[in-house]
C-alpha cells in the first residue's frame, strides 16, 4: 500500500467532482448526489457524510463513503459505510481493508463507536474485523445483510 494514498475529501476538496463523477459511474446514484454529499462533508467535518478516496499515481482507483442511512428500513443503526468499490485491477491487493480501517479509524476520532454497512457479499467484510448484525429490508423491500464494526 505504500504507493497508495487514501485521502479524506473534507481536506482535499479541489477533488470533490472527480470524485462524484467517479462514484456516480460505479453506482446508480446520480453525480449530484455525490456532489452535495461531498460538499457537506467539507462544510461540517465533526459530522457525516465522510468520503474516502484512494490515489495510485494520481488516479483515483478507490474509495468509499459514510452516510446516515444506506437506503434501508434500520434509520436506527447508523452511520453507514457505503460505495466501496477498489478498480477491477486493483482488487486483491488489501485495498478495501485499508479503507475500511482508515474509515473506521477516522470515525472513532469523530466520537463515533460503532459503523454499519449493508451487503450481498459474504465473507469479505468478516476479514476485515466486520461482525454479521441483523438483516434489514432495501427500500424495495429487498433483504440485505447488515455489518458493524466497532470503530478504532
Amino acid at each position: 500500500m505504500s504507493d497508495f494514498i487514501i485521502k479524506c475529501i473534507r481536506e482535499c476538496p479541489e477533488y470533490i467532482e472527480e470524485a462524484a463523477g467517479w462514484f456516480a459511474g460505479k453506482w446508480d446514484v446520480p453525480v449530484e448526489a455525490y456532489s452535495e454529499s461531498m460538499k457537506a462533508s467539507v462544510e461540517d467535518s465533526r459530522s457525516i457524510p465522510e468520503w474516502y478516496v484512494v490515489f495510485h499515481h494520481g488516479s483515483l482507483i478507490a474509495g468509499a463513503g459514510v452516510i446516515d442511512n444506506d437506503f434501508h428500513d434500520r434509520k436506527d443503526l447508523a452511520p453507514n459505510l457505503c460505495a466501496l468499490y477498489v478498480e477491477e485491477n486493483y482488487r486483491s491487493r488489501g485495498i478495501a481493508g485499508e479503507i475500511l480501517k482508515f474509515a473506521r479509524k477516522d470515525l472513532g476520532d469523530k466520537g463515533i463507536n460503532t459503523l454499519y454497512l449493508v451487503t450481498d457479499h459474504t465473507g469479505l467484510y468478516e476479514k476485515y474485523g466486520w461482525e454479521f448484525h441483523t438483516v434489514v429490508n432495501d427500500d424495495e423491500g429487498t433483504a440485505l445483510r447488515m455489518y458493524a464494526a466497532e470503530t478504532l
